[in-house]
């Protein structure tokens, strides 16, 4: 059973993706706040695998939330999907960095919400492809900001390799064929320098690829 917690503000938008995931038998809604403060508790008391987090909300807004979260040993188990209005804005970007997931648009169609939630749930590649190249293109091909980025010193040559397949948008399938290995062996790859990095999943590791200028944008 896939545990998910939902914190939004809108109560209507909580019923509607409520309803939604109680149709399923394999989703269970363990709780519902309206602030990223009351999202916390909830986080800390529930242990979800899923929490739904809104970005724009009260008392405590989302992306401090999702860096609570992330920084917080006993939630490591806890994957932070983004829920937004607007699509691929800053916030979103910032969001990612300080440790969430992925995001969703709040007018996704309910097969593919359902799909990320599921996707979200067994920590695999949490930002499919064509999201990473929209957010490489819209804002991670920007000049990173001075003095961010992490160390990649830790990193066989095939980690890293791998790192910057990762933050072109291949998928772990599209990086076996590139490198020339089994599929298994650059998941592993991938994996080893998540937990060398520290990066909860995939969307961290593109972060990180460009901050530390492993890979450059396209024309700089």
């Amino acid at each position: 059973m896939i545990r998910v917690l939902l914190v939004d503000d809108q109560p209507l938008i909580r019923s509607g993706f409520r309803a939604l995931l109680d149709l399923e038998d394999d989703i269970e809604v363990v709780a519902e706040a309206a602030d990223g403060s009351e999202g916390l508790d909830l986080a800390r008391e529930h242990l979800p695998d899923v929490a739904l987090v809104d970005i724009r909300m009260p008392v405590v807004d989302g992306i401090e939330a999702i860096r609570r979260i992330a920084a917080d040993p006993a939630l490591a188990g806890v994957h932070v999907v983004i829920l937004t209005n607007y699509g691929l804005d800053e916030h979103v970007f910032d969001a990612l960095r300080a440790g969430a997931a992925g995001f969703l648009v709040k007018d996704v169609v309910p097969e593919d919400f359902l799909h990320a939630v599921r996707v979200a749930a067994r920590g695999d590649a949490l930002l499919a492809p064509s999201i990473t190249r929209k957010l490489i293109n819209r804002y991670v091909a920007q000049p990173p900001p001075t003095g961010t980025g992490a160390g990649l010193e830790g990193l066989t040559d095939r980690e890293r390799e791998a790192v910057a397949l990762v933050a072109q948008g291949l998928s772990n399938d599209e990086i076996a064929g590139r490198m020339v290995i089994s599929p298994l062996t650059a998941k592993t790859h991938v994996n080893r320098a998540m937990t060398k990095l520290r990066a909860r999943d995939r969307a961290q590791l593109v972060v990180l690829a460009y901050e530390s200028g492993l890979v450059t944008p396209r024309g700089s």
